[in-house]
């Protein structure tokens, strides 16, 4: 019995330590980002000056302006394709090369971000297409499409296939069938996927980096490109709105991808489609 206490204290120290290593850092940027003191190491006192300042700097505020369209178009092409990716694999039977369609859907996940973001620089000189808002938000596209059709492909392999089928048999064609009953049981799960990618947008500086334009600068750009020069007190306001942000679109796609799979696996990896 003292065995398992002591084994169980040592699993609540090792997660409380794992947890402060993750977290602390995050914590004291929120704490000197109401720090009264243009010092970013002295503590001057509390006070929110510093996002009023925010709001009156033109650069963060049109860099943040950028992500936040960035992040609305590619999360809306990420869930359009994504979509019908999870559709694809989660058709009965299969189809011929499923299993190379599956490693190309779900690449972008493990792929190093430095190198999808050196290969679509490449394609984009190759094609001759000026580097700016459109190829930030098709790269952006890119990485989160994989991420939608994991959530929507979880769900549909849950769905039970009779109800389309039953629509279909009724007089429905597959389209009607896919608007009318397979979507609106899948919906929460197709939001849940809109707003991961929406976060992942957000959140991307590397991919970003190599895509960008003069005529676009995303907010963690233009965040590291100041942070380079010295960081102040507006760096740690803007960087805490980015940061609860982030983390309230995290959170809520979390609770619709629950919603949306109330009986199936935890993970968002469990199931990728049924054959």
């Amino acid at each position: 019995m003292r065995a398992g206490r002591g084994g169980r204290g040592l699993d609540v120290a090792a997660l409380a330590l794992g947890l402060a290593f993750l977290y602390l850092p995050m914590l004291v940027l929120v704490a000197y980002s109401f720090n009264a003191s243009r010092l970013v190491t002295v503590w001057g006192g509390f006070s929110t000056r510093w996002y009023g300042a925010l709001l009156a700097n033109a650069p963060l505020r049109e860099a943040a302006l950028t992500s936040l369209a960035v992040g609305l178009v590619s999360a809306g092409l990420s869930t359009v394709l994504g979509t019908l990716a999870a559709l694809a694999l989660a058709r009965r039977g299969g189809f011929r090369g499923r299993p190379l369609f599956t490693g190309l859907v779900h690449a972008p996940m493990v792929m190093p971000e430095v190198a999808t973001g050196l290969s679509l620089l490449l394609l984009f000189v190759a094609l001759d297409l000026d580097r700016g808002f459109w190829t930030i938000a098709i790269a952006h596209a890119t990485l989160g499409l994989c991420f939608v059709a994991v959530v929507v492909g979880a769900r549909l392999a849950t769905l039970d296939r009779a109800l389309p089928e039953a629509a279909m048999d009724l007089g429905a064609g597959p389209l009607a069938a896919f608007l009318t009953v397979t979507l609106p049981l899948i919906a929460p799960a197709v939001a849940a996927g809109f707003l991961l990618a929406f976060a992942l947008s957000l959140d991307d500086l590397v991919v970003a980096s190599f895509v960008a334009g003069p005529g676009a600068t995303t907010l963690p750009m233009r965040l590291y490109g100041q942070v380079r020069l010295g960081v102040t007190p507006e760096i740690n306001a803007a960087s805490t709105l980015l940061v609860a942000l982030v983390t309230v679109v995290v959170l809520a796609a979390s609770l619709l991808a629950r919603r949306a799979r109330p009986n199936a696996p935890r993970s968002i990896f469990a199931s990728g489609g049924s054959g």
